[in-house]
């Protein structure tokens, strides 16, 4: 069977999630289309894959006529590229970590009816006719349109999964599973960082993809200049961590640096995801922007990470979300510094605020130096951990996470 699979240009999440389900349909023929930050993980992943189709630059005519001589379409959180599989008459299975996070401005029946009425005749023609859908109700509406959906569970899941199905199961079948991660490439890794006599580093710190549709290498990039002040003070500050990696997106295409202070050493890198996750398995300390992708995979190796702070909204929601839990409530958050800074309840106006508080941290050193101060005093609650609350703080994850195997959901979607 011949998949074309993409995934949402947003970040590492979707890319890596996508690497995960391709690695489970070994067998077939898997190729990747797609540009940006996705291409970036699926070239630097590539064994996941059969081919790798890399469109920057190519016109819609070649992913059209991929999707055209394919016989299922695995679309990760990418709207558009589902919504040509529909118009292409290609089976869809429509697979999302984020599906609680999607917020809608008008009634879910609304949405259902224009995609019922939603003509077929050609790609322009669709999306035309739901031009009127933010991005967030194009990715609800992808869900309505596919053959099978398949999501991750998270606190709210159930419910929005519910509504998708429809009044009598009408809707499409939707799937709702544990973690989307790669298992096979967690088998093996030891899930305990004592497990490994010599760690090569003592802090791991991943910072994730980065890049979405406001936040880049180079525009809209405060986050990462503070980043990179906080990183030779992290090194000053704690001779426990004389050796850091610092892993992301940012840090690929040539840019790798390294940072030195106080006899201390941070190598910044973007790695393959295998090797991540055995910098995360073998690595004592480990902090994380919080995405969920990240989260499982930390969760399932038995390991409790600290959460850095916000890079846009959806880390605020996804910490708000958890916030019952010792993750939860250890992670680090800009209202650490500025408390009274209000964060837009809107996945574009929110991290547009979150660039800007990074900025004006990293420009103040009277900011900084309570930014500084605060996130110790949280990685110093979170060094202090003992085991026993650590196993407890994982146990939380698996609760609020579980579901059933990503393999038996694929099974029924894409391979039946």
């Amino acid at each position: 069977m011949r998949i074309v699979m993409g995934a949402q240009n947003c970040g590492f999440g979707p890319a890596a999630g996508l690497v995960a389900v391709s690695r489970l349909l070994a067998g077939h023929e898997r190729i990747f289309v797609g540009d940006g930050v996705a291409a970036a993980f699926a070239r630097r992943n590539a064994d996941a894959f059969d081919a790798v189709r890399d469109t920057a630059g190519a016109g819609p005519a070649a992913i059209d006529e991929l999707l055209r001589t394919s016989d299922r379409v695995v679309s990760v959180m990418d709207a558009a590229l589902a919504l040509r599989a529909v118009v292409a008459g290609r089976p869809v299975v429509m697979v999302d970590s984020l599906l609680s996070f999607w917020q809608l401005t008008r009634p879910l029946a609304g949405i259902r009816a224009l995609c019922a009425s939603m003509p077929r005749s050609s790609f322009h023609a669709a999306d035309r006719h739901l031009s009127s859908l933010s991005a967030h109700e194009r990715v609800i509406a992808a869900h309505l349109l596919a053959t099978h959906s398949v999501v991750q569970n998270f606190p709210g899941v159930g419910e929005r999964a519910a509504e998708l199905a429809g009044p009598g199961g009408t809707g499409p079948v939707v799937h709702v599973t544990g973690p989307i991660i790669d298992v096979d490439g967690l088998r093996g890794l030891p899930h305990t960082a004592r497990s490994r006599a010599e760690p090569e580093y003592d802090l791991l710190v991943n910072i994730g993809g980065f890049k979405n549709f406001l936040l880049d290498f180079d525009v809209n990039n405060d986050y990462l200049r503070l980043l990179h002040r906080w990183t030779g003070d992290l090194l000053r500050d704690w001779p426990r961590f004389p050796r850091v990696l610092v892993c992301g997106g940012p840090f690929g295409e040539h840019r790798e640096q390294d940072i030195s202070a106080a006899g201390r050493h941070a190598t910044c890198r973007f790695l393959p995801q295998r090797a991540l996750l055995r910098q995360v398995a073998g690595t004592p300390h480990y902090l994380l922007t919080p995405g969920l992708t990240a989260l499982h995979e930390a969760v399932a190796l038995g390991r409790l990470p600290l959460a850095l702070h916000e890079q846009h909204y959806a880390h605020v929601f996804t910490v708000r979300r958890l916030g019952g839990t010792l993750f939860g409530r250890t992670a680090g958050r800009f209202a650490d510094v500025l408390p009274e800074q209000r964060i837009p309840e809107d996945d574009v106006a929110g991290t547009a605020a979150l660039v800007e508080i990074a900025g004006r941290i990293r420009e103040d050193d009277g900011l900084y130096a309570r930014f500084r101060r605060t996130f110790n005093e949280r990685i110093e609650r979170y060094v202090s951990l003992t085991p026993a609350q650590r196993r407890a703080g994982v146990a939380e994850l698996r609760d609020a996470l579980g579901g059933e195997p990503l393999s038996s959901a694929l099974a029924e979607a894409v391979v039946a």
